[in-house]
């Protein structure tokens, strides 16, 4: 049958593709990189960081391989945080790349504009201005198909990336301080544009099924380097004319005319070989050419990829004095190599940096221990979710694939295998206490967006049973609206966004209206189970307004939001768990 057709890839079991690439990397540039911290996921340039220099740190997704260690060496990134396949680094992993790198001079992180990657960024900026380490962050912002001129600050990062690296890598190599950096680095990120093409999709590791339908004389225009839809679909071009289309989108953007300087980049998406991109090069120089634009350097090759993707970008980033001043400074990775000399690394010294700790007993004597919900069952509920996540997790990856990059049940399973592992055993904690431990297991494993809004929302809901040991109708219905709250607090996404939201907002309504009629704890879940359906059902009738399928307006229309869906799964397994 066709459903049990998989894709091809090489690799061992999927749970250990990250560490055994990292493994594998490391072997192969001894000489260049190392990986420091507990999570075994920031690599670090050995040569790289050094007292009174600003600490470079990249991150973002697996997946898009060179993008984002490959760049990680002198002259350009200090280090890189490393996501799951298409998922963001969690605030961890990008600690211990700003701990291993930080000098005295500050920090800053570079990434693309994505809803995970902002979130799990700041996050971990919060926490190194509460250690004392001063933190700056770059979003790059180079896509034109993603958002319309005059709304720049909307659009996600792709093969911008390496342009806006190289020249913030060469800021701090040249010994400019936190703000100079940080100027550098936005000011190329203000003056570069990219646009793609998809021939074919890509398959994510943990499902093995391509992650949409692209027929075999179709091309996506706009593709984003997840998978996400671009700005239309269509026949399948001539080079020329695929280049021409690209480049008018760019050039309508970017103000060029004569006598300007460019630096070009042909990203090729993971599938499509030097043959076909120098094709499309050879067109670019002639339209550059025509309008009396110079190339200054061009990169034909594979940058920024999207694991197996066939298709290709074209990245122009319009220079001046100081942008070719620093991306002419030599650099050694094992991506880029910029011929020049390099200084001998000055003196590094180990910092350690305190975090600030919290300690809070709890005086189990002053608990409400009315409910027939109890610290055990909460337990079991939690656990039966974890199942349910991942009975469902090929399904909601799908969904999620359709208007999305493809990796919510991936992630959301990646999330919920932790919290299993770390409920295993069972101890003597109260809800809340339960709450605190999911949500940083959650955190550390995921990153991505489900990473962050997901430990908020835990640790919103055990504050707000924080009072009790057993859970009573009340308690439970107060516990799903800090789920609720949580997510909003930390995502502030609203009804009518198309997102996990709409099923979370109608779920609390529902179990609120059921327990002011009298409901019990069964009764107000199954009220929260038939919200959160509803609202479900309700995003595949609107447009998506955040996120990444933002970007398909009316495309989105005719399919279910995947983190509504996830909501519904999770009531409804907690549910059946407790009424068993």
């Amino acid at each position: 049958m066709t459903d049990d057709i998989r894709t091809k890839k090489l690799m061992n079991a999927p749970e250990d593709i990250i560490p055994e690439a990292i493994e594998g990397m490391l072997s192969a540039h001894p000489d260049l990189l190392t990986v420091e911290g507990a999570t075994r996921r920031a690599i670090v340039a050995k040569d790289g960081p050094r007292d009174g220099k600003v600490g470079i740190i990249i991150g973002g997704g697996s997946g898009h391989e060179p993008a984002f260690a490959g760049y990680v060496g002198r002259g350009l990134a200090d280090a890189a945080a490393v996501g799951n396949v298409f998922a963001s680094p969690s605030p961890e992993h990008i600690m211990d790349a700003a701990r291993a790198v930080e000098g005295g001079a500050g920090v800053m992180f570079l990434y693309g504009n994505y809803t995970g990657d902002v979130m799990n960024f700041d996050m971990a900026a919060e926490e190194c201005e509460g250690m004392g380490i001063p933190a700056r962050s770059v979003q790059v912002t180079d896509d034109v198909a993603s958002a319309p001129k005059g709304r720049e600050k909307e659009r996600r990062g792709i093969a911008g990336d390496f342009f806006v690296f190289k020249i913030a890598g060469a800021a701090a190599e040249a010994g400019r301080d936190l703000e100079a950096c940080y100027a550098a680095a936005q000011h190329a990120n203000d003056n570069c544009r990219s646009m793609g093409v998809a021939l074919s999709a890509c398959s994510l590791p943990q499902t093995g099924k391509l992650n949409f339908d692209l027929g075999p004389r179709e091309m996506e225009i706009g593709m984003g380097i997840h998978g996400e839809p671009g700005m239309r679909r269509g026949h399948l071009e001539s080079a020329d004319a695929v280049s021409d289309e690209l480049m008018q989108a760019i050039l309508t953007d970017m103000e060029l005319g004569k006598g300007d300087e460019v630096a070009v980049l042909v990203n090729g998406l993971g599938a499509t070989g030097p043959l076909e991109l120098y094709i499309l090069h050879r067109r670019i120089a002639q339209i550059l050419g025509e309008r009396d634009v110079k190339i200054h350097h061009s990169w034909v090759g594979e940058y920024c990829t999207s694991l197996e993707m066939a298709g290709a970008s074209v990245t122009l980033l319009k220079l001046d004095d100081d942008l070719k001043t620093l991306l002419d400074m030599p650099c050694r990775t094992p991506a880029l190599t910029v011929a020049g000399s390099l200084e001998p690394v000055g003196k590094r010294t180990r910092r350690t940096h305190a975090a600030a700790s919290s300690t809070s007993g709890i005086e189990r004597s002053d608990l409400a221990i009315d409910g027939p919900v109890t610290p055990v069952r909460f337990r079991q509920m939690m656990l039966a979710i974890a199942d349910a996540i991942h009975a469902n997790r090929d399904w909601l990856s799908e969904l999620d694939g359709v208007i999305g990059d493809g990796d919510h049940g991936v992630t959301m399973d990646i999330g919920w295998t932790a919290v299993r592992k770390e409920l295993k055993d069972p101890t003597d904690e109260t809800v809340s206490e339960t709450c605190a431990r999911m949500a940083k297991a959650f955190l550390d494993a995921v990153g991505a967006s489900s990473g962050p809004l997901y430990a908020t929302a835990f640790r919103k809901a055990g504050e707000a049973v924080s009072d009790r040991l057993n859970l009573d109708a009340g308690a439970m219905v107060a516990w799903i609206e800090g789920i609720c709250a949580g997510i909003q607090s930390r995502g502030g996404a609203q009804v009518g966004d198309k997102t996990m939201i709409d099923a979370w907002v109608p779920a609390v309504a529902k179990a609120r209206e059921t327990l002011q009629s009298g409901g019990d704890v069964i009764a107000c879940l199954d009220a929260a189970c038939a919200g959160a359906k509803n609202g479900r059902d309700y995003t595949a009738e609107i447009e998506s307004r955040r996120g990444r399928s933002a970007k398909l307006g009316e495309r989105s229309v005719g399919h279910m939001d995947p983190g509504a869906a996830s909501a519904h799964v999770m009531l409804v397994a907690m549910t059946e768990a407790l009424r068993e």
